[in-house]
């Protein structure tokens, strides 16, 4: 997983003084709204990265003629408890084939981790207070699972001969933060 610090991402949004800016002039780099994207599309150079941030109530599948031309999308959980960007990631992966950066954003915590992981997520921009030291824990909790997932869509059981062995040999990580969240 890779975290994003926010004063070092190298994808700015673009926007004014008080709101989205009428007027693009593309540039690499820029995390664009589906709105702009949508009025700039044409005039896009070709082979030139774009970020696209895209709201959890939009349909994904509506991007998947433009799916190609995205360096990165980012999918946004407006609170931790709403998981429609889970899907969202799901879809990315597994039915459009996506194989660009697929961040998530806004309410993430360290307890998302990794369900974000296993739905296609490989970034993050944790939300303010939360630690880097406990997000990387709490990846290393589990070092399987039962069902499949975006990496490995074979359940458990379905694996090579000896390969549910070896994940049961890997070292279990403890918390041991008594009160504190993963």
């Amino acid at each position: 997983m890779k975290y994003i610090d926010r004063n070092q991402d190298a994808w700015r949004p673009v926007g004014g003084e008080d709101g989205p800016m009428v007027s693009i002039t593309p540039a690499p780099g820029q995390l664009l709204t589906l709105q702009q994207w949508h009025a700039i599309r044409a005039q896009w150079p070709a082979g030139m990265a774009v970020g696209l941030a895209v709201p959890n109530d939009t349909d994904i599948e509506d991007i998947e003629a433009d799916i190609e031309r995205f360096a990165m999308i980012a999918l946004h959980f407006p609170k931790w408890t709403d998981g429609r960007a889970y899907s969202q990631a799901r879809l990315l992966r597994t039915r459009l084939g996506y194989r660009g950066e697929v961040r998530a954003t806004g309410e993430v915590v360290v307890d998302m981790l990794p369900l974000l992981a296993r739905t296609g997520f490989d970034a993050v921009l944790l939300r303010a207070g939360e630690s880097r030291e406990a997000a990387e824990r709490a990846l290393r909790f589990f070092p399987a699972h039962y069902q499949g997932d975006v990496r490995d869509s074979r359940p458990l059981f379905a694996l090579p001969p000896g390969a549910a062995d070896q994940l049961a040999r890997e070292p279990v990580v403890e918390f041991t933060d008594p009160g504190a969240a993963i």
